[in-house]
């Protein structure tokens, strides 16, 4: 008995040694930080590590994904490019947009995960030190050609400035999304909001987030 039991013992040692070690579950993304004096991208830099080794600033509390490509899922609809979404989103999104283009709805655009430092603190050269939620994939921006992103706009009218994107006339632009139209109210419907109608400063006609920021 004690032979045999020399002879298991000494096979799983062996068997070890030739075993391929199991690799963790690595995440990688490439961002940037947005200067607020230079008011340009800078530090364009590519991340990879182990997924046990984010920062909790790199994911994002509501929807558990975080800034990794590997959390993100990758959503193809007719006549629209390509785009990628926070996996525990993805089915609700392409459902939502696939019925919204089904009725007629002039989706033309869609633009979902993209990473950036574009929010909070700044660091000591004015860089943003928080991530955005487009870096999340929990962000979507739909026709960014026809709904600016507009600044000293607490509420909507000539005095607003516009920083991004195209003209939002929601009553003469067909692509321009409608306050009250069936787009805003099935995103809602699926719990992202609308950052036409967010508190403060700034009015992003063409974005649906879970924050609505």
């Amino acid at each position: 008995m004690a032979i045999t039991f020399i002879r298991i013992g000494f096979l799983s040692c062996v068997l070890l040694l030739y075993m391929p070690a199991v690799s963790a579950q690595q995440c990688s993304y490439s961002t940037w930080s947005w200067n607020v004096h230079a008011k340009k991208a800078v530090q364009y830099r590519t991340v990879k590590k182990d997924f046990r080794e984010l920062a909790p600033f790199e994911r994002d509390p509501v929807s558990g994904c975080s800034v990794c490509e590997q959390d993100q899922l990758e959503i193809r609809l007719p006549n629209l490019k390509p785009f990628k979404i926070c996996k525990h989103v993805a089915a609700n999104v392409e459902n939502n947009l696939r019925n919204l283009i089904k009725t007629g709805e002039p989706i033309k655009t869609v633009i979902g995960y993209r990473v950036g430092l574009t929010r909070g603190p700044l660091d000591a050269q004015g860089n943003r030190t928080q991530f955005s939620n487009h870096s999340f994939g929990v962000a979507l921006d739909i026709n960014p050609e026809h709904n600016g992103l507009y600044t000293n706009c607490f509420q909507f009218g000539p005095h607003c400035k516009k920083i991004r994107g195209g003209d939002w006339q929601p009553y003469n632009n067909p692509l321009s999304i409608k306050p009250h139209g069936s787009v805003v109210k099935s995103f809602k419907a699926i719990g992202l909001k609308w950052g036409g109608e967010i508190q403060g400063r700034q009015k992003d006609f063409m974005h649906f987030s879970i924050t609505g920021y």
